[in-house]
């Protein structure tokens, strides 16, 4: 199983993991912000992909092949296949174009055929736009989309007064799985000094956009 702290050491030891002021797609002004393209050199590259494949493991979910869509699923489908690799798991992978390509070898996406049970990976789930764009392009190649990895789950109200990551399990039931999850961070900032100030920005910010 993925050692929750160590993960989020690295997250903050590479700025994945920021706190402060930014503004979240929904307009919310969020005292954090994760981002997974920090992962921007071969060593945390490799320990990311690491963290995703323990996950992955931990969790068991039966599938084929790996889909990361584009851009920032792209290194990331990568680095996961080659740590499940070295698990001894060796598994295909693709990723989407963002434009279809009508020359070369065209077609939409990059790399292994889709077939079969595909597990999606991506690094966060906001408005879920990423995941039913590949939602639909797995099911209309023929593949079956069987679960989504993120890196966290935000914890806080998509549309409804359910998560995001709660809303996008309801509509294509399939699971949904985080290598974190907002309360983890909140006691990992607990455990550490000189970390208050986040943690009580964090707290009031879910108290108001947090899931019940």
């Amino acid at each position: 199983m993925t050692d929750i702290s160590s993960f989020i050491k690295f997250a903050i030891d590479n700025e994945v993991l920021q706190f402060g002021e930014f503004t979240t797609k929904a307009g919310r002004l969020s005292p954090y912000f994760f981002n997974l393209g920090n992962c921007s050199d071969g060593e945390s590259l490799k320990r990311l992909g690491e963290y995703y494949a323990q996950t992955i493991q931990h969790h068991q979910v039966p599938f084929d092949m790996i889909f990361g869509p584009a851009y920032k699923g792209i290194s990331l489908a990568s680095s996961i296949a080659i740590a499940l690799s070295q698990k001894g798991k060796n598994v295909p992978f693709c990723f989407n174009r963002k434009e279809i390509k009508d020359h070369g070898e065209g077609g939409k996406v990059i790399g292994a055929q889709i077939k079969g049970k595909v597990l999606i990976v991506d690094d966060v789930i906001s408005a879920g736009t990423s995941i039913t764009e590949s939602v639909k392009l797995i099911s209309d190649l023929g593949g079956a989309p069987c679960g989504i990895i993120v890196a966290i789950d935000r914890q806080e109200k998509g549309q409804s007064n359910l998560s995001a990551i709660q809303e996008m399990e309801a509509k294509y039931a399939i699971p949904i799985i985080s290598i974190i999850n907002l309360d983890e961070i909140k006691k990992y900032l607990t455990d550490n000094e000189g970390l208050g100030e986040n943690l009580r920005a964090i707290e009031k910010y879910q108290n108001q956009y947090g899931v019940r």
